[in-house]
């Protein structure tokens, strides 16, 4: 008995030697500071070696409370705490407050390489009024969008941009369940036919669906399926 505890006992500790080695590889590779950019804090993960630059735009009033050294207050919107995630990746992230201006966000992340805007929920909302207004990212990422008059909301994308012209290559991010009557499923079709070639839909489905339907722990905010998320949005934005 005493052995097999003992084993289990360094077994444990061998485990959490490993995480704390993970999270210590992480912090040396990526740097985490906060700096002012277009009109707003912002938090900046950067790694050694940057494959391009990502801009994260959070749901709701996108207040997340941006503090010293790149910490956030408020982490539960679904891009804010996957952050970590696509830096580990080898983007340079960027995760702004409330209200930043979008292009000039988009602008200072141009010198890590090619620019990805993501926005999720009123995210997308910003995000379109950044490109209404001359934001120029290579790539655009729409994740539980308010993408048209479909998605229950006539403040969408659709309406915001104007012109599919307007558009960079474009990723709809949805979850087939999402039961936020702003963003419904709805919306995406309608979307991506006046998007014509410029748009990609990619559903996702599964994980757990808790609380307010249009908020960051129900099917809307992707619950228990961040890393699929992850996955999708870093491999449009490498291509």
């Amino acid at each position: 008995m005493f052995a097999t505890g003992t084993r289990l006992v360094a077994a444990i500790a061998l485990l959490f030697g490993l995480a704390l080695g993970a999270q210590s590889a992480f912090a040396a590779e990526v740097s985490a500071s906060t700096v002012q950019v277009g009109g707003a804090n912002v938090a900046l993960l950067t790694p050694a070696h940057p494959r391009g630059g990502i801009v994260l735009l959070a749901g709701g009033d996108g207040v997340i409370g941006v503090g010293p050294d790149g910490s956030i207050a408020r982490q539960g919107n679904q891009l804010v705490r996957t952050r970590e995630a696509y830096a580990a990746r080898g983007f340079a992230v960027l995760v702004p407050d409330c209200c930043v201006d979008v292009a000039a966000a988009v602008q200072f992340m141009e010198k890590f390489g090619r620019v990805t805007l993501v926005g999720t929920s009123r995210g997308t909302q910003r995000a379109a009024r950044g490109i209404a207004a001359g934001a120029r990212p290579s790539r655009l990422v729409l994740t539980s969008g308010f993408l048209s008059d479909a998605s229950g909301d006539s403040d969408n994308v659709m309406r915001i941009v104007g012109s599919p012209d307007a558009l960079p290559p474009t990723l709809i991010v949805h979850h087939r369940h999402d039961e936020c009557r702003k963003t419904s499923p709805d919306g995406v079709k309608p979307f991506a036919d006046w998007a014509g070639g410029k748009a990609r839909v990619v559903w996702l489905d599964g994980g757990t669906s808790e609380g307010d339907p249009c908020e960051a722990f129900a099917h809307h905010g992707f619950n228990g399926i961040d890393g699929q998320v992850v996955s999708v949005v870093s491999g449009f934005a490498a291509r």
